[in-house]
């Protein structure tokens, strides 16, 4: 079984699927003292964890710890098994100079707390260390190699820091300085009129932020430079309870951004670049998927997968 913890990074492996997904785990994970997967022994899923023999799970180290303990009692528990994950073999990659499992409203200390490293289950974990960039050395670029390098040192604390700030101060070859928004994608994507509808040069290139709200003001700069009309989708939210909803009117409703949904108003036009949200049939259509919009319709988005081996498809949803 291939399983990733984010969508991205599950699209990239045969069969990839999210380990929430796959797994069914709880979304309070956190919250619960010793929670397990929601898979029946009976279902296709729960046979399929049976009969696996190796499980590899791909970013791990942004799980949640409680994530990996909660699918080693379901597997034992599947398998009639006492051993640590059933006796199956659970091979984690990852790198914890990278991202750790997000907190909300929490401390550095919550976050490196919830990490694998502070499970009991870590202590039975082989750690072997890959010392070799790979698509470095096949690139044979000098300039890249000397990118990953210092990356590398940034990374183990090893870069040397200004001592008086205390802080790293990298050189102007390093990277392009970009003094504004539009600069910045400028410079990811010159020339973007004529290149948006060449999806390996869209590959090629990507903007990162910290916040959501960043992320959702450059989008809104880059898709007014793709010409044609405009299209505005907007969500139909609602309380469970109709006694809520008073408490709850409908405009503030509109006026929630939550995490892994998309905005109120969700604009698009044909050519735009988009990622899906939700498993909807997986392995094609999960998480992370990369599309471009093809027809806008008034109920109805075609859109053409760019990623993953189903490459080229085109997929329509309500």
């Amino acid at each position: 079984m291939a399983l990733a913890s984010s969508g991205i990074a599950a699209t990239l492996m045969e069969g990839g699927r999210t380990a929430h997904s796959a797994l069914q785990l709880p979304l309070n994970i956190a919250e619960q003292q010793f929670p397990v997967c929601k898979i029946s022994g009976k279902s296709g899923r729960g046979q399929c964890l049976k009969q696996a023999k190796v499980i590899l799970w791909d970013e791990c180290t942004m799980a949640h710890k409680k994530s990996l303990e909660a699918m080693d009692r379901t597997l034992q528990e599947l398998r009639k098994n006492s051993e640590i994950m059933g006796g199956a073999l659970l091979i984690l990659s990852g790198d914890f100079r990278q991202t750790l499992p997000v907190i909300p409203k929490s401390t550095p200390a919550d976050e490196i707390n919830a990490c694998l490293k502070k499970s009991h289950l870590w202590s039975q974990v082989q750690i072997l260390q890959l010392t070799k960039n790979m698509r470095v050395e096949l690139s044979k670029d000098e300039t890249t190699a000397h990118f990953a390098k210092i990356l590398l040192q940034i990374g183990e604390d090893t870069y040397p820091t200004n001592q008086t700030t205390g802080l790293i101060e990298l050189n102007s070859d390093f990277c392009n300085i970009a003094t504004t928004e539009n600069d910045l994608i400028d410079k990811i994507y010159p020339n973007f009129v004529q290149n948006y509808t060449n999806v390996e040069w869209l590959f090629q290139r990507a903007i990162l932020a910290t916040k959501n709200n960043v992320v959702d003001d450059i989008n809104f700069n880059i898709l007014k430079k793709i010409p044609g009309e405009e299209r505005i989708y907007k969500s139909m939210d609602t309380m469970v309870s109709s006694e809520e909803s008073v408490n709850f009117p409908t405009e503030f409703l509109n006026s929630l951004q939550v995490p892994g949904m998309p905005l109120h108003c969700l604009r698009l036009k044909i050519g735009s670049p988009i990622i899906l949200l939700r498993n909807l049939s997986s392995p094609k259509l999960c998480n992370g998927t990369r599309m471009i919009v093809k027809q806008l319709s008034n109920n109805i988005i075609e859109a053409e997968l760019i990623s993953g081996k189903n490459k080229g498809q085109t997929s329509r949803r309500v």
